[in-house]
C-alpha cells in the first residue's frame, strides 16, 4: 500500500503548529521565572499591554478592519478572557508549579461543555460526559483534597481561570457565528482587557519591580513570540490543518508544560499527581478534540 506523500502546504503547517506548542508550553516557565522580578498582576498587566500593541499592529498589516466589534460581548469577553484568565493564571503561578498550573488551566474544554451547555443549551453527548468524569477523577489525584485544603489555592486559582477562558470562548463563537473575524476580536478584546489589568495592578500594593535582562526579555517574548507569532501560527495552522488536528495544541501545550517544568524546573509530580495528570490528558483528548471543530479561540497562554 503507497502512502501519499504530504504537500508542502500540510508539512509547513505541522511545523508551524509544532512551534506553536513549543512557544505556548515554554511561556509557561517564563511566566514562572518573571515572577523573581516583578509581582504577578504587574506582570501580567505588562505582558498584556505590549501583547495588545503587537496585535493591533498585526491587525494592520493584514489591513484587517479596525472597526471593533460589537461592543458589549468584546468588553465582557476581555474583562474574563483578556484580564481574568491570565490574571488568576500569574497569580496561580505564585505559589503552583508550572506544570501544573498549565494542566490546570487547560481544563477549559471540561468547562466550556458546561459553560455551553448552561448559556446555549448544547447539551453534552454521552462522550463529553465520560470525558468530564474521566477529568473529575484525575482533578481529585491532583488535588488530593483528603490531605487537607493547605495547598489547593493555587490550583483553585488555576480551575478557576479555565472557567473564566472557557466562558470567553463560549461567548466569542457567538461573535464568530456573526461574522467577527477572529484577529478583530482578540485585538479589542485585549485592549479592554489591557485597561482592566492596568487599574488591577495600579490598585494593588506588590513588591517593587527589579528590571532585568530576564524580566525584559519575558515580556518581549510574551508581546512578540506568545501573543503576535503565536497567533499568526494558529492562524496558519487552523487554515491549512484540520480541525482534529489543530485540536491537538489544546493537549499537547499543557503535556508540554509539565515535561519542561520537570526538566528546568525540577518540579517532580508524585505518584497520585502523575495518574491524575494521566487521566486529565485522556479526558482531554476525549473532549477537546471532539470540540476543536467549532473552537477557533487564538488566545492561548
Amino acid at each position: 500500500m503507497t502512502r501519499t506523500p504530504a504537500s508542502p502546504s500540510r508539512r509547513n503547517a505541522l511545523v508551524a503548529l509544532i512551534l506553536l506548542t513549543l512557544i505556548w508550553s515554554y511561556n509557561w516557565i517564563v511566566m514562572k521565572q518573571a515572577l523573581r522580578y516583578c509581582g504577578p498582576f504587574e506582570f501580567t498587566a505588562l505582558r498584556s499591554v505590549f501583547g495588545t500593541v503587537v496585535v493591533f499592529a498585526l491587525l494592520m498589516l493584514r489591513r484587517a478592519s479596525p472597526a471593533p466589534p460589537p461592543l458589549l460581548p468584546t468588553i465582557l469577553i476581555g474583562l474574563v478572557q483578556a484580564m481574568g484568565f491570565p490574571l488568576l493564571v500569574q497569580w496561580a503561578l505564585v505559589e503552583g508549579g508550572a506544570g501544573k498550573t498549565a494542566l490546570l488551566a487547560y481544563t477549559m474544554p471540561f468547562w466550556l461543555v458546561i459553560v455551553s451547555w448552561l448559556l446555549w443549551s448544547e447539551r453534552p453527548s454521552l462522550r463529553l460526559w465520560l470525558g468530564l468524569g474521566i477529568a473529575g477523577a484525575g482533578l481529585l489525584l491532583v488535588l488530593e483534597p483528603w490531605h487537607g485544603f493547605a495547598n489547593t489555592e493555587s490550583p483553585l486559582i488555576a480551575i478557576a481561570a479555565g472557567l473564566l477562558w472557557a466562558l470567553g470562548v463560549a461567548l466569542s463563537k457567538r461573535l464568530f457565528m456573526r461574522g467577527v473575524g477572529a484577529l478583530s476580536l482578540t485585538a479589542w478584546s485585549m485592549l479592554f482587557g489591557s485597561i482592566g489589568l492596568v487599574v488591577v495592578a495600579l490598585a494593588v500594593d506588590e513588591r517593587t519591580t527589579e528590571w532585568s535582562g530576564y524580566l525584559i526579555g519575558a515580556l518581549v517574548y510574551n508581546a512578540v513570540l506568545a501573543s503576535g507569532l503565536a497567533w499568526l501560527l494558529w492562524s496558519f495552522v487552523v487554515e491549512r490543518l484540520p480541525a482534529t488536528v489543530a485540536g491537538l495544541s489544546s493537549l499537547v501545550i499543557p503535556i508540554a508544560g509539565i515535561g519542561l517544568a520537570w526538566m528546568l524546573l525540577g518540579e517532580q509530580p508524585s505518584a497520585l499527581e502523575s495518574v491524575g495528570i494521566g487521566l486529565i490528558a485522556g479526558a482531554l483528548a476525549l473532549v477537546a478534540l471532539r470540540q476543536s471543530a467549532g473552537r477557533r479561540d487564538p488566545t492561548q497562554s
